[in-house]
């Protein structure tokens, strides 16, 4: 499995964390930056990781700002991406089980570090159900084509 992170300033100390947890538990990842808590906007860095994974460069990706929120929405414009806001782990193989989702996004800001280690844990071991959730998967691609333009 191959992981796609990210983050803006605001997300940068939780993910360098994660990182550091990625790396122990043996992960094939890359780091997208940012690098450093110098204020950027986390659009660049949501567009940079959603490529990564809709490509299928990467087969998960990770994002982090300060809530979670903005990096959700802006990787989700990405044609393919299923990004998951979570604060929690059963929202977290939630999304996985059930939607599919390809991107796990946090807030630094909203959960601690070892909360959010348990979360990045259960949405990499978890997997997609199939099955009844495939035909909500397929609707909502659909919706995306219609919009895409």
């Amino acid at each position: 499995m191959k992981i796609a992170v990210g983050s803006d300033h605001a997300g940068f100390s939780l993910k360098e964390e994660v990182v550091k947890h990625l790396k122990e538990k043996g992960y094939n990842f890359k780091d997208f930056g940012t690098f450093s808590e110098a204020s950027c906007d986390y659009p660049d860095f949501a567009e940079i990781v959603a490529k990564e994974v809709a490509s299928k460069n990467y087969d998960l990706g990770i994002l982090i700002c300060g809530t979670g929120i903005g990096i959700s929405i802006a990787a989700n414009k990405v044609p393919g991406i299923r990004a998951a806001l979570c604060s929690d782990t059963f929202s977290a193989h939630a999304c996985r089980e059930h939607n599919n989702a390809n991107i796990l996004a946090m807030g630094a800001r909203v959960v601690g570090t070892g909360i959010a280690l348990d979360i990045v844990d259960t949405f990499l071991n978890a997997e997609f159900e199939g099955d009844r959730h495939l035909r909500r998967i397929n609707k909502i691609t659909e919706i995306e084509k219609k919009y895409m333009k």
